[in-house]
């Protein structure tokens, strides 16, 4: 049955005058409400009223517009049951075979600064789920489009054949529940933070975590495998709304990603990130295993790659600037599997290129930013949330415990090194000197331990170095080993009840040492 009706009454206004005309091309009666019949009939599409469609007035500021027996018969009485039929006619309900509709912006509403309840209120759109729900449920013979993207294949298929398929149909509405549940767990979501509020006007005081988490995911991408060869994997990504950071990088060469590969590269790219200079970061294993800080992309990639040149054989890499020819060169000498970056200029994309299989991705516009939303992690049973580590060390927050203060250059050492142990699995422990890391100690039982793997690692001597620990020493065990390995400042956050022995033995070996009063475990 060829579609001889559609309603079209979107937020997003984007693609729908070009939409709507190839609609109108085909002799398609265009119903419409509010600013998008303005539209259309600004751009010379004839278009009729739904209030002329229902006999029944937009009302309440325009809350009540498609709420109305002629538009809800009209998308969900079956086109082949004759009850529905005789109903349909008895009551003049005229068939509605397509339905264009996309929803208030209550994502970007909420994220507002000192947003007053009214203003999120008013954003919870009520008409458009609605229709968009009676248009998905009833999808064996109407036609529901809620993303701009599928214009195109919609108009291609009513113009070769004045239909849809039912097969674009059932996927149209899976994508439409799909999209409303993520937006009511949304709407959810606000809604317990705006309770918490104890009933205020204004939505500032919002609680750390929400009562209740909800997702809506839609598959992106299939990946080569998972952690292991026989495990299956996937890239989801937030339903209705437009990938961003990793997620959204482009891959402009190489092998199909793995989900190993993809959780390197957010290591990689979130440690990246963290440096204003030109800074390169060489992930192993979901560890830096060299990372640094220079005046050039080529000189911080060489003393990265100097700290632990072994283990990064087969590493990711992450660059916080266009990689321009002189780094690709360097870099094309060692066996890599993945690098990320802004971008990668010509000529060392001609540089790569000879590299068939290493895949490189182009990281998109704030591909840097750190990770804001909540992290979750799968237990069996339930889900671990928590906030992201954005936590920050401020100058005046650093307090010196040692006999001997910090110089000016291990005091600038200590912020690089805190940087990079936050990232680093723990217990961690980093050794760096001049804007590099020397020895990097991850993923130890015990932090001893870890000092010993870091001193063990490390390719260069380690006089004059500074040591960063992600969480406080609990004996001075630690602290001595540095110390005997050349370390001559210490960075950590304090806090153990042998903090005082830890400092004694600082102080006897003659080390600075620096309490930050935050810790950075990464498990």
């Amino acid at each position: 049955m060829a579609v001889a009706r559609a309603l079209i009454s979107v937020f997003d206004k984007t693609g729908i005058v070009e939409f709507a005309k190839r609609l109108a091309a085909l002799k398609i009666e265009i119903l419409s409400t509010g600013g998008t019949a303005k539209l259309l009939r600004e751009a010379g599409v004839s278009v009729r009223d739904v209030s002329d469609f229902t006999g029944w007035p937009e009302m309440l500021g325009g809350r009540v517009k498609t709420l109305h027996p002629k538009v809800h018969g009209g998308l969900l009485f079956r086109r082949k049951n004759t009850e529905d039929q005789k109903q349909a006619a008895e009551h003049g309900i005229a068939p509605i075979d397509l339905v264009v509709v996309n929803l208030y912006p209550f994502e970007a509403t909420a994220a507002k600064a000192g947003l007053a309840a009214e203003e999120l209120i008013e954003n919870i759109d009520i008409g458009g789920p609605t229709m968009l729900r009676s248009a998905a449920k009833n999808f064996e013979s109407v036609t529901v489009v809620t993303d701009p993207e599928d214009f195109e294949r919609v108009a291609k298929e009513l113009e070769s054949s004045g239909d849809t398929t039912l097969a674009t149909r059932l996927e149209l509405a899976r994508k439409v529940f799909a999209t409303i549940s993520r937006y009511d767990g949304m709407i959810t979501t606000e809604l317990e933070r705006l309770a918490a509020a104890s009933g205020n006007i204004s939505l500032e005081e919002k609680p750390v975590l929400p009562e209740r988490v909800h997702l809506a995911l839609r598959r992106q991408q299939e990946l080569r495998y998972g952690e292991n060869p026989h495990q299956a994997a996937a890239l989801y990504v937030p339903e209705g709304r437009k990938p961003e950071g990793l997620a959204a990088a482009k891959q402009l060469q190489g092998k199909e990603l793995s989900y190993n590969n993809f959780v390197d590269l957010e290591a990689a790219r979130s440690l990246a990130g963290e440096f204003s200079n030109p800074a390169v970061v060489i992930i192993k294993h979901n560890n830096p295993c060299g990372t640094a800080e220079q005046g050039t992309l080529r000189e911080a990639y060489l003393k990265a790659l100097a700290c632990d040149p072994v283990s990064a054989f087969g590493g990711v890499l992450a660059f916080n600037r266009i990689v321009d020819a002189a780094t690709a060169e360097e870099v094309a000498k060692l066996f890599v599997e993945c690098i990320a970056a802004p971008g990668f200029d010509e000529k060392s994309k001609a540089i790569f290129a000879a590299k068939k299989n290493l895949r490189l991705l182009e990281l998109p516009p704030g591909g840097l930013e750190p990770e804001r939303e909540l992290q979750l992690k799968r237990i069996l049973g339930g889900m671990l949330v928590q906030q992201p580590d954005l936590g920050e060390i401020q100058e005046s927050e650093l307090r010196t415990v040692t006999k001997r203060a910090p110089t000016a250059e291990e005091l600038h050492t200590m912020r690089f090194a805190w940087k990079v142990a936050k990232h680093v699995k723990s217990n961690a422990i980093v050794f760096a000197k001049d804007g590099a890391t020397l020895g990097v100690g991850a993923g130890q039982m015990s932090r001893v331990d870890s000092v010993k793997i870091a001193v063990m690692k490390a390719q260069s001597t380690l006089a004059g170095s500074v040591v960063a620990s992600d969480a406080f020493f609990p004996f001075p065990d630690g602290v001595e080993e540095a110390a005997k390995a050349g370390a001559t400042a210490v960075i950590q956050p304090g806090g153990s009840v042998r903090d005082a022995d830890v400092i004694a033995a600082a102080d006897r070996l003659g080390l600075a040492m620096v309490f930050t009063g935050m810790r950075h475990f990464l498990h």
